[in-house]
């Protein structure tokens, strides 16, 4: 009977726990839904609701933004984002307000010096900050081209 009521426990704790994370995968869907919009369509309100103000963006060529200056560089056209397909995008959380969103992502973007067309390797960091999801950090690097 105790191992019945055991089971019974662990099983409902397991299906709590599933649950809360299917919420939070949806929430961070949502927000990084919105913060892409906001790169693809520079929008100063929304980019500066979805990063949050402590952001470290590292690009995949080494340049480095904070949240300040990626705001600036998108509103300025100095950067601009033509296409942002992920490929892959999953979530975990190793701790209860915060989540790594890690994959995939096919981008295109145009600057001063050309137009860049990859496939990254991406990790992301999101927090949980005052009931809202935002932006944390980013770090990415190319992946080679695929041989036919």
């Amino acid at each position: 009977m105790k191992n019945r009521i055991l089971t019974v426990l662990c099983a409902s704790a397991l299906s709590c726990v599933h649950a809360q994370d299917d919420a939070r995968t949806a929430a961070l869907t949502n927000a990084d839904n919105a913060r892409v919009s906001a790169m693809l369509h520079p929008d100063s309100a929304a980019l500066g609701a979805a990063l949050s103000d402590e952001m470290r963006y590292a690009h995949s060529n080494g340049i480095v933004d904070t949240k300040d200056s990626l705001i600036d560089t998108l509103l300025k056209g100095r950067t601009k984002y033509l296409s942002y397909d992920y490929e892959e995008r999953k979530f975990t959380f190793p701790a209860p307000e915060i989540a790594l969103m890690s994959g995939r992502a096919h981008i295109k973007a145009a600057t001063a010096s050309g137009e860049m067309d990859s496939v990254l390797s991406y990790l992301s960091v999101w927090r949980l900050e005052k009931g809202q999801w935002r932006f944390l950090a980013w770090q990415s690097c190319r992946l080679p081209v695929a041989k036919p």
